[in-house]
């Protein structure tokens, strides 16, 4: 009479339900004792199997969903992991960025100071050559004009 709990569970229904019902106790009925017995006595051999089997399915269940969990948390790890190096390397670049700004402002500046310092000593070179001419060229007709005279008492 092997069978499975839904099985013997089904059997004990069918008994109960198929069973002559008492005269005058409309809610009792006749068994077959020694059936009902033997049904019961296999209940109580599967059970237990059955019970076991089912700890041991809700135990594999609670580990897969544990093991889920743990997997999760981990990529969660990795991702706030990846997520502080992404905003490291982003300030990184910030700060350099600024840094670089901050040179090119400072290059730009001293290329004018350097413009500038050169523009004004052009100006003075030109300045001091131009007073040289103009001195030279004072000192020229200067001479001249003594030549002149020269040349006319010559003549």
């Amino acid at each position: 009479m092997a069978g499975g709990i839904d099985e013997l569970i089904d059997l004990l229904y069918g008994i109960v339900e198929d069973a002559w019902s008492m005269p005058l106790g409309k809610d009792k009925c006749l068994i077959e004792r020694e059936r009902v017995l033997d049904i019961l006595d296999e209940l109580r051999v599967n059970l237990p199997g059955e019970v076991k089997a089912a700890r041991g399915i809700v135990e594999k269940r609670n580990e897969l969903l544990e093991e889920s969990r743990r997997d999760a948390d981990a990529m969660k790890e990795r991702a706030k992991e990846e997520a502080a190096k992404l905003v490291e390397t982003n300030e990184i670049v910030r700060e350099a960025n600024a840094r670089a700004q901050d040179i090119m402002d400072d290059t730009e500046k001293r290329t004018r100071e350097v413009k500038l310092a050169a523009a004004d000593y052009c100006e003075d070179i030109l300045k001091q050559t131009e007073d040289s001419i103009t001195n030279a060229l004072t000192e020229l007709r200067q001479i001249r004009q003594q030549f002149r005279s020269a040349m006319e008492n010559l003549r």
